[in-house]
């Protein structure tokens, strides 16, 4: 799934230029006939070290799960555990 996503990150870097000169030109037509994992809309966000698409923590970029392992192992720096 990491190398799927990172197809799709290349995708949306590459036509990035022209699917916003399209969209300006409202040109919905040649809009559609690019790839559709060109669009950036189509990215996930995922855990960088396990690549879990759900529970992902933006601040930390890992998903909470990999968080909650990570921090009772004293990895993160400023974490305490409360009631979890």
């Amino acid at each position: 799934m990491k190398a799927r996503e990172r197809k799709r990150a290349r995708l949306v870097a590459r036509y990035a230029e022209k699917r916003a000169a399209l969209k300006a030109a409202g040109d919905w037509d040649a809009l559609q006939k690019l790839p559709p994992n060109s669009a950036a809309v189509r990215m996930h966000n995922r855990c960088q070290i396990t690549g879990r698409p759900r529970g992902y923590m933006r601040q930390f970029g890992i998903s909470r799960v990999l968080f909650r392992k990570m921090a009772l192992a004293g990895k993160i720096p400023g974490v305490k555990k409360a009631s979890w």
